[in-house]
């Protein structure tokens, strides 16, 4: 009796839970998931931040993952830990993308002056093979830096700060900004006169598009950089990459104009993917503002006009 008893209570009780699953899958019944401590609140359904992830293809790729409703420090915590292999971010990756920090680095401390983040992380993170080393500074720089309010990153471990690749010892400035550059390619003829830009182009996994940039070096040829990025934007793919620009190989960049932290782009009507509309196509506004906006500091929006008629407004805090 007392056994008979006892399946009862057990199959109330799970019938019990499988009403309540069901009444949540209903979407009318779902709540978001708050998380909250002294100084942070988590909204994970409705907040993402910028990160920047290695992809399938090997390159340090622009992407989004849930976050903290935060800011600034919190948020480069936050992020951050998105980057360490099986961190506690480790099941909201997207997928395609892998984290490259070493397993077991945690944050020892954080400071925000002067617009430049000091992170202090633990003597785990030297652990990073030399093939990835590179990879990993860059998408700390990059994942930072996106954040409003962080233009530059000094990266310290264990109270030290990391002036050397951990494995090729291969020196590293103390004060680190954009301009290390990302996923690098090398076009040059001497050592003398180098400049770089750096160009945002999209890639596919299964059927989802995201950003990647990407650093080239050349040898100066006195050409404006904002041209030169328009350029090299409409003559993708790049070669032997399964990177691409949407940009029209005809289109012409006829003049801009910088004024009050507002880009001012003026194209040919070829910019246009559909000249009755006169829509532009979201891959070629994002490859543009992105790149752009690495040559400029605190620059707000890229504005789109063709033949001086205004046709988008781009809000870079908006990407």
């Amino acid at each position: 009796m007392l056994k008979r008893f006892s399946m009862k209570k057990i199959m109330v009780a799970s019938c019990a839970v499988l009403i309540l699953l069901v009444i949540y899958l209903i979407p009318d019944n779902r709540r978001d998931i708050n998380l909250s401590n002294d100084s942070v609140t988590y909204d994970y359904n409705n907040v993402v931040g910028t990160i920047y992830l290695v992809d399938s293809d090997d390159y340090v790729a622009r992407t989004v993952i849930p976050t903290c409703k935060c800011e600034k420090k919190d948020l480069a915590e936050d992020l951050i830990e998105g980057l360490v292999i099986g961190g506690s971010k480790s099941n909201i990756i997207p997928n395609g993308f892998r984290s490259i920090i070493p397993p077991g680095t945690s944050i020892l401390s954080l400071d925000l002056t002067d617009k430049i983040l000091t992170i202090d992380f633990s003597k785990e993170i030297l652990d990073v093979s030399e093939n990835e080393e590179e990879k990993m500074i860059e998408a700390i720089i990059y994942t930072l830096t996106s954040i409003d309010g962080i233009d530059k990153v000094i990266i310290k471990v264990e109270g030290e700060v990391l002036t050397n690749l951990p494995s090729s010892k291969k020196m590293l400035p103390s004060v680190l900004d954009k301009s290390y550059g990302v996923n690098k390619t090398y076009d040059l003829v001497t050592t003398n006169d180098i400049e770089s830009y750096t160009m945002y182009y999209v890639n596919k996994y299964n059927d989802n598009e995201y950003y990647v940039p990407v650093t080239k070096y050349v040898n100066s040829t006195g050409e404006d950089k904002i041209k030169v990025i328009i350029k090299e934007l409409s003559s993708s793919p790049i070669y032997e990459t399964n990177l691409m620009s949407y940009l029209n190989a005809s289109t012409e960049l006829i003049d801009y104009e910088l004024s009050d932290k507002s880009l001012k782009l003026n194209f040919n009507e070829l910019l246009l993917n559909d000249l009755d509309s006169k829509n532009i196509l979201e891959e070629v506004i994002y490859t543009v503002s992105l790149s752009v906006d690495n040559i400029y500091d605190d620059l707000e929006e890229v504005v789109f006009y063709v033949n001086n008629e205004e046709v988008y407004d781009m809000n870079l805090k908006e990407i």
